[in-house]
């Protein structure tokens, strides 16, 4: 199916919205808590293009102001009414424009669409990816998030969290580096239950690390691949962050009461996760770990930069 770029009515509330998925967490929890945010019902729907040459061609195309399904692996979409398409990731927004003209929906991208015409609907664009100004973007100091604690964790006493990622093309996250920040964390907490978890991305290496101390709680995410961070965020009154996720800072900084630290990685110059994490603490939402320990708890409302039209 192919269709020229239409203008799009102007609709009242969001009572429910379709949201495509490209697979990566990350992402898709940003458009799940826009959802949550508007109290909105919501199906999500898995996107891929066809090839690496499909995705080429639909820069082309949105330049064109041309349309089609068929650059995508067929997914099968609700046959309801939306109001709108939500989505996060370069695979979804090409997509996204088809299907909000084919739904008579609004189009709305959680990130900055970078190759793509900005003529999308409503456009939410984090500050460090410096973005245009214009009336359909709306810059947020960090991703969206919504927290909801599982009771996976349960602090028995005064308590603090720590939340470590991994390397990424940005930052290398090492041992040696490590197990100096958490040797200067214990040694200021005593007396505190210390709460860890890693992640997806930590090598067996860290895990290594991890288990040689004696913390009061601890989940390796190979082993036990559940998510307490939400529950680190409401219970602990300190949460350190190792510097490689802006999902996992974007939460801390969003929702409780803990102060934030970042845990600084290697890395070979500047990038946009320190752009990222220089804006926050600017601002005073988190402290990047020098050794010394800040208080730092200011919390980002996400639910005020969703335009009124749109509540």
């Amino acid at each position: 199916m192919v269709l020229d770029a239409q203008p799009l009515e102007n609709s009242a509330l969001m009572k429910k919205v379709l949201i495509l998925s490209d697979g990566r967490p990350g992402h898709l929890n940003q458009s799940i808590a826009f959802a949550k945010y508007l109290n909105a019902a919501y199906d999500i729907v898995p996107v891929k293009f066809r090839s690496k040459w499909a995705k080429g061609v639909s820069f082309v195309l949105d330049k064109m102001h041309f349309y089609t399904d068929l650059l995508h692996t067929s997914s099968l979409i609700p046959d309801v009414t939306y109001d709108g398409v939500v989505s996060a990731g370069s695979d979804t927004y090409y997509l996204n424009k088809f299907l909000s003209r084919k739904l008579h929906a609004k189009s709305i991208t959680m990130m900055l669409p970078k190759g793509y015409r900005y003529d999308f609907d409503l456009i939410f664009a984090q500050s460090h990816d410096a973005p245009p100004i214009k009336e359909n973007i709306v810059q947020l100091p960090a991703n969206f998030a919504y927290i909801e604690p599982k009771g996976i964790y349960r602090a028995v006493k005064p308590s603090i969290g720590i939340v470590i990622g991994g390397s990424n093309r940005y930052f290398t996250l090492t041992a040696e580096k490590l197990k100096e920040q958490l040797d200067l964390i214990v040694r200021h907490y005593q007396g505190y239950e210390i709460a860890v978890t890693t992640s997806p991305r930590t090598p067996k290496e860290i895990e290594r690390l991890v288990k040689s101390y004696r913390f009061d709680y601890v989940v390796i995410f190979s082993e036990n691949p559940v998510n307490p961070i939400a529950d680190f965020l409401e219970q602990c009154s300190d949460v350190f962050i190792t510097a490689d996720s802006t999902s996992m800072i974007s939460e801390a900084v969003s929702w409780g009461s803990a102060n934030v630290e970042v845990l600084p990685l290697e890395s070979p110059g500047e990038n946009k996760f320190t752009r990222f994490a220089a804006f926050l603490e600017k601002e005073g939402y988190l402290h990047s770990f020098d050794g010394t320990f800040k208080q730092c708890n200011r919390k980002i409302d996400f639910l005020r930069y969703i335009p009124k039209e749109v509540l």
